[in-house]
């Protein structure tokens, strides 16, 4: 697959994506204090299994990162992305 185009709406608290008229998305809530929430990751059927809820999902934790957010990921899968992250040390913890 090409290199994905994620877009940061910051109005709209969400990391995006279209590919072929399909928008997949990660929302979240900025709580204030420096944290934000990661509370859904959507990807539509047609675009399932490319990769595109874990690139939006490293894209959001490197932003969150980069400007010194902590994250609670309500998102189950996010959830699960960064525990699989910690067990291989493929994310920094």
């Amino acid at each position: 697959m090409s290199q994905l185009t994620i877009e940061h709406d910051r109005e709209n608290h969400q990391f995006l994506m279209t590919l072929d008229g399909h928008r997949a998305y990660l929302a979240y809530m900025d709580l204030g204090k420096q944290t934000l929430d990661f509370y859904r990751t959507y990807v539509p059927d047609a675009l399932r299994g490319q990769g595109i809820a874990a690139a939006l999902t490293r894209e959001a934790l490197a932003y969150a990162e980069r400007e010194g957010y902590s994250v609670i990921p309500s998102c189950s899968y996010v959830e699960r992305f960064i525990e699989r992250g910690r067990q291989s040390d493929s994310y920094p913890a």
